[in-house]
C-alpha cells in the first residue's frame, strides 16, 4: 500500500480529503497544513504520494516538489491556469473544484505506477562488496587450475552449485574453497 500525505492551508479541506481518501481504501499517514510538516512526514517514509494544494503559509507547492525524497510524487489540486507550470516538472493535476471519480482515478494510476517501481528497486540484484568479489575469483581460480576448467566454465559451475544448494554464490564460493584447500 502506497502512503499519501495530505497538504492544503486549511485543516478542513485536508481532514475533508482524508477521509474521502480513507474511504477508499488509501493509506493516510498524515494531514498537515504546511509544507515542512509535509516534507518531514515524508522523511519517516520511504514513498508515497503527496496530494496537495497550490499555495502553503510557509512555502509554494513547487518548493515542497523540490524538498520531497525521490521516491515521492506529486498530484497538485489546483486551477487549470496552474497546470502549464507542472508539466515539466512531472507534478500530475487534477482540476479544482475536485470531482471525487477524477481525484481517485488518478491516485490508483500513481499508486500502481509506484507499485510497479518499488518492486523494480527490491528486485535489482544487490550489488557485491570487494571481499564477496575476491571470494567468488578465488574459487574460479582455484577451479581454473585445479580443474582445467576456463573462467566461464569455473563460473558457470559455481553458478549452478549455488543454484542447486539454495545457496548464494558467496557462500557457494567459501564452500568450494574450503573443500579444495580442506
Amino acid at each position: 500500500m502506497v502512503n499519501v500525505i495530505v497538504v492544503f492551508p486549511k485543516i478542513e479541506d485536508a481532514k475533508n480529503i482524508r477521509n474521502l481518501l480513507v474511504r477508499y481504501g488509501f493509506s493516510v499517514p498524515a494531514v498537515c497544513t504546511t509544507g515542512a510538516q509535509a516534507i518531514n512526514c515524508a522523511d519517516s517514509l520511504d514513498d508515497g504520494i503527496v496530494v496537495c494544494g497550490y499555495r502553503f503559509p510557509d512555502m509554494m507547492y513547487s518548493d515542497l516538489h523540490e524538498d520531497l525524497p525521490p521516491h515521492f510524487e506529486m498530484l497538485l489540486v489546483a486551477s487549470q491556469k496552474y497546470w502549464s507550470e507542472c508539466a515539466n516538472q512531472e507534478i500530475v493535476t487534477v482540476a479544482m473544484p475536485i470531482r471525487v471519480h477524477d481525484l481517485i482515478g488518478t491516485l490508483q494510476m500513481m499508486e500502481g505506477d509506484i507499485v510497479r517501481r518499488r518492486r523494480k528497486r527490491k528486485a535489482k540484484p544487490k550489488e557485491r562488496s570487494e571481499e564477496e568479489r575476491a571470494l567468488i575469483q578465488n574459487a574460479k581460480e582455484l577451479l581454473m587450475a585445479r580443474n582445467n576448467m576456463t573462467e566461464e566454465e569455473a563460473h558457470r559451475y559455481i553458478q549452478k552449485c549455488s543454484m542447486d544448494s539454495g545457496t548464494n554464490m558467496v557462500e557457494t564460493a567459501q564452500m568450494v574453497l574450503s573443500i579444495m584447500n580442506g
